[in-house]
């Protein structure tokens, strides 16, 4: 009895072992790049915050110059914990703090440089804001990094090895001090107008060689190996813009090329017009990031507080960042108190509720889910039942040879939805390229979308809402067999969120009517850039100063308006063209008259960040002037040799 139990209990054993270790089908081989383990914890938090406070703050500028008194930097009221839950509260799930930016002044204090901040009155110089930020960030739960400016306009000896090394040991600080970031920021603004520890000059360098790159960023993967590298050339590319998008088309791999003329790649030295699409089977994995901030500078300034971008304009760009395969990185600036301003927490916390009201409620898990093909038939292994068990991951697959196939998603009842999110397993690779969607409508197939480049995330966003019981998704186009890890179907709200803030003129704007060009010392010989282009309420139409063959007047050139009358002015306003940073303003100057013969100049400097993020510049005047006609100025421009000019006008 006992050699009976003992033959039968092994041969069951031994059935058992044969059927648990029978060879398990394959996986799909890989395609392409792929992206590193810090990549895809990048990839997953979708949205963070980039929080702007230094000097420059209470000077009302956008860049400052590095001569700001350390004694002014002293909010009344300063809270991190407000800043962070209001990130919070808008579904972010990160914070990086610009630890110092251009200006040099450094929120930590440094052993690098005296320009810091226990030189402030701030807790009576025994603070630090960095500390205060990333404690205030893990309490509730946010990932923390720091952005570090490479150019330094306090720095008295910029320009010279010597502040590469306090650069780099600046890094080192915040490295080792403040815990495992997830992200380290860098931007490529180099080389201009600064205070250089009192030398009041212009400084160039040599954005590819000065900074040696490859030595500075190997700090990063030494000191903090899980935190990716935001710039061009590291592992999280600039998506070319400061508006928040990518575009439409929009692949995780990019090859970085240098500018025309250079041989080297470096931050600031590459074709950024490329950025928003990347490259179709790239040389590397990198994503992209679509920075742009809540206000239209990154900087506050109080006479923004009417121009917070709506819970609605936010969703827009999450579908245009996070929905075509990118991370929303939004600026946030909190005011000379120290706080975020009432619309500001507003704004961010109906977008937050405004995400959660809509991605909450995942109807494709109450489908029934059918494929046109399943890798080996194995459901088990590589079954439609992986798109929608909320691990990202986990895939469905095709066999090799099909690289097109059919998704159908049916319900007993129907249902109303307007988004569909698409995600594949990109521990693969970025594989399909080109899906359409279609819903059961009489019967009948009726496609109501295409998109491209699906990846880590895809948000198609029809323009109103569908109610059907059938929807289709079919893969076109792909190089390789499908591994797709997410299928999702939601609603939005019938009406989005608004807000208590007021519209998006700029209070105080003077009556243009009336309003005439006295003079320009140039004008294009095409009507398209007349000179009357700058004062016609239209910012469509341009003032510029190059004529249909190409012929330039370089800068400087000027504009003289006559208001008509007498009227008292408080800040002049310049708004640069869009769609391009050519012929934009970089520096400027103002000159007012009274009778259009002596003149007296009122305000100049440069528009700083114009290029990255050109939006309207309003220059306040030191104290506001009488006068009825004023001379615009442009001294130089960003990008070719000539000046434009979409709206010129007065406060």
């Amino acid at each position: 009895m006992f050699l009976y139990r003992y033959i039968t209990t092994m041969c069951v054993a031994a059935v058992f072992t044969a059927c648990s270790t029978s060879p398990q089908l394959s996986a799909p081989a890989p395609y392409g790049v792929l992206p590193e383990e810090r990549q895809l914890r990048w990839q997953e938090l979708e949205t963070y915050v980039l929080v702007h406070f230094t000097p420059t703050t209470f000077e009302n500028k956008e860049w400052g110059y590095g001569d700001a008194d350390p004694a002014n930097f002293n909010p009344s009221s300063f809270d991190a914990n407000q800043i962070a839950k209001a990130a919070a509260d808008g579904g972010f799930k990160g914070l990086i703090l610009v630890a110092k930016h251009h200006d040099g002044f450094a929120l930590w204090p440094t052993k690098t440089t005296p320009y810091n901040i226990s030189k402030s009155p701030w807790k009576n110089g025994q603070g630090d804001m960095v500390k205060e930020f990333e404690n205030a960030a893990r309490k509730l739960g946010l990932q923390f990094g720091v952005y570090c400016s490479p150019w330094d306009r306090n720095f008295p000896t910029y320009g010279s090895h010597e502040y590469v090394k306090a650069f780099r040991e600046q890094l080192r600080e915040l490295y080792t001090n403040y815990g495992n970031l997830f992200i380290t920021w860098f931007d490529g603004a180099n080389g201009g107008d600064g205070y250089y520890g009192g030398a009041r000059e212009k400084r160039n360098i040599d954005r590819t060689t000065y900074y040696g790159w490859d030595t500075t960023w190997q700090l990063v993967r030494d000191l903090q190996p899980g935190a990716v590298i935001f710039n061009d050339m590291g592992d999280v590319r600039w998506v070319g813009n400061e508006e928040g998008h990518a575009a439409e088309t929009s692949w995780a791999t990019f090859t970085p090329e240098p500018v025309d003329g250079k041989t080297v790649a470096a931050p600031g030295e590459l074709k950024y017009w490329l950025s928003p699409e990347g490259t179709r089977n790239g040389k590397y994995w990198k994503p992209a990031e679509c920075d742009v901030p809540l206000r239209p500078g990154w900087f506050y300034h109080p006479d923004q507080d009417h121009r917070v971008k709506t819970p609605a304009q936010l969703f827009d760009l999450y579908f245009k960042s996070v929905g075509r395969g990118g991370a929303l990185d939004l600026g946030l600036a909190p005011d000379k108190r120290g706080l975020l301003h009432d619309n500001d927490v507003e704004s961010l916390s109906k977008f937050g509720k405004l995400l959660a009201e809509t991605f909450s409620n995942n109807l494709a898990t109450a489908a029934k889910l059918t494929a046109s093909n399943t890798r080996g038939n194995a459901d088990k292994q590589f079954g439609v039942k992986f798109l929608t068990d909320e691990d990202r991951y986990s895939y469905w697959a095709t066999d090799d040879s099909v690289t097109t196939a059919e998704l159908v998603l049916d319900w007993k009842e129907p249902v109303t939805f307007n988004i569909i999110r698409l995600r594949e397993n990109i521990q693969l690779g970025q594989r399909i390229e080109r899906i359409a969607i279609d819903v059961k409508e009489n019967n009948n197939w009726k496609e109501v979308a295409q998109a491209t480049s699906i990846g880590a995330n895809r948000l198609v966003r029809l323009p109103s809402f569908l109610t059907t019981q059938q929807l289709r998704v079919r893969i076109l186009q792909s190089p390789v067999s499908i591994a797709m890890s997410d299928i999702g179907v939601f609603k939005e709200p019938d009406e989005l969120p608004t807000v208590s803030y007021g519209n998006i003129m700029t209070p105080g704007a003077m009556d243009k009517r009336g309003w005439k060009v006295v003079s320009v010392s140039s004008e294009s010989k095409d009507p398209k850039g007349a000179a009357l282009h700058a004062i016609d309420n239209d910012p469509s139409t341009l003032w510029y100063t190059w004529n249909n063959e190409r012929e330039m007047s370089p800068p400087p050139q000027e504009i003289v308006v006559d208001m008509g009358k007498a009227q008292t002015v408080k800040a002049f306003t310049y708004l640069p063209r869009t769609g391009g940073s050519w012929g934009v303003v970089g520096q400027y100057e103002w000159q007012v008259s009274s009778d259009g013969k002596n003149w007296t100049s009122v305000a100049s400097g440069e528009f700083a960040n114009i290029k990255a993020n050109p939006i309207e510049q309003v220059i306040q005047l030191s104290k506001p002037v009488n006068c009825r006609y004023f001379r615009f100025i442009g001294k130089s421009s960003v990008e070719d040799n000539y000046i434009s000019a979409a709206e010129l006008g007065a406060l």
